[in-house]
């Protein structure tokens, strides 16, 4: 059974730090040693609340049992047991999260139970609130944040049904823009063909070359639409090494420490940098582009080129559906000439780290 979280280092020293002054505060309170011991063996273990949500609100909730049956009064030994119960609710999924806010209300009634005519049935409805209102808390913030996850999913299917409908659009250009030219080329080959022999073979090269860059402005539009599973960034070498391909030299920078992305992040750093280079390929005329995937806080995606760019930069298709997919995960795109020459796309996403 897989109880363990992955959680941000800085998530954890927060944590830690946490338990440190519950358990301090907790000592000083509790006064006598007995419960100054269960005060720190309920508060220490909340250092790993998010890396073992489950056995960690196990251990506090029998810590906040024991204090409770061997009779001292309710204390800030509490404040240890809501967290862990918080957090279990909020982490856990559903039916182990059930289980740990059952097993957190009984283990809190039992000393209304073993105590008996001391404590007597009054002490149900305080008891209860302890439980009942840090769990309610947790359930109801991972039920906003799984609201908000499948809203930013929607998003992305309804972006990902619009781009459909911009490439079909863009297939319609690219093919009718290749037909015109090749056919173009030909009526020129064959006009000149019993006039001046010499010159066919410079209209057949420009058909070929024609022919050329629309099957690769083709391959890369067409390549968007496959029903094939999306690559991630693990796929970025393949898709460089195909634009390579084409004459344009592509240069791929990933920083050494990877970190696990969510499945829509990854896909859409994929994308970003799918549709970058296909513009690059189309309307750059660049002979190299720089790409840059870094991991900070947020995914940052950079893509360079060394082509022309108009002086007045007017954004196109392409780097509205980069930033219509960047904006449903919360992130953003910049593009424009960049100052040392070419042009520059930079996107930045956020991605969700596991937070109480």
């Amino acid at each position: 059974m897989n109880w363990v979280v992955r959680v941000p280092r800085a998530a954890l020293a927060r944590d830690g730090a946490l338990a440190v002054v519950l358990a301090v505060v907790g000592m000083i309170t509790a006064g006598e040693p007995v419960p100054a011991l269960l005060a720190v063996g309920a508060a220490l273990p909340l250092a790993a609340r998010r890396v073992w949500p489950l056995p960690v609100a196990c251990i506090t909730a029998t810590a906040t049992a024991a204090y409770l049956v061997w009779g001292y009064r309710y204390g800030f030994i509490l404040v240890s047991f809501a967290v862990a119960v918080y957090t279990a609710a909020l982490l856990l999924p559903p039916r182990r999260a059930v289980f740990v806010g059952t097993f957190a209300l009984a283990a809190l009634l039992a000393h209304v139970i073993a105590l008996g005519g001391r404590s007597g049935l009054g002490g149900l409805l305080p008891g209860s609130t302890w439980a009942v209102l840090p769990f309610a808390a947790g359930w109801s913030v991972r039920i906003g944040r799984e609201s908000a996850a499948l809203r930013r999913e929607e998003q992305a299917r309804l972006w990902a049904y619009e781009e459909r409908l911009r490439v079909a659009q863009e297939v319609h250009d690219v093919v009718g823009h290749g037909l015109a030219a090749i056919t173009m080329q030909a009526d020129i080959a064959l006009h000149m063909l019993p006039s001046r022999p010499e010159q066919a073979p410079i209209a057949l090269a420009a058909i070929r070359s024609a022919g050329r860059a629309a099957l690769d402005e083709l391959r890369a539009t067409l390549s968007m639409v496959r029903e094939e599973p999306t690559p991630g960034v693990a796929g970025l070498a393949d898709l460089v090494e195909r634009m390579s391909g084409t004459g344009l030299e592509v240069a791929l920078a990933v920083a050494d420490t990877v970190r696990a992305l969510p499945e829509a992040v990854d896909r859409t750093v994929y994308r970003i940098v799918q549709e970058a280079l296909t513009n690059v390929l189309r309307h750059a005329g660049a002979t190299r582009v720089d790409v840059d995937v870094a991991y900070g806080r947020d995914v940052i995606v950079t893509v360079r080129d060394d082509g022309r760019h108009a002086p007045v930069y007017v954004p196109g298709r392409g780097i509205a559906g980069m930033a219509a997919r960047a904006e449903a995960l919360g992130g953003t795109v910049e593009a424009g000439p960049d100052p040392e020459g070419g042009f520059r796309v930079c996107a930045r996403l956020p991605v969700p780290a596991v937070s109480a």
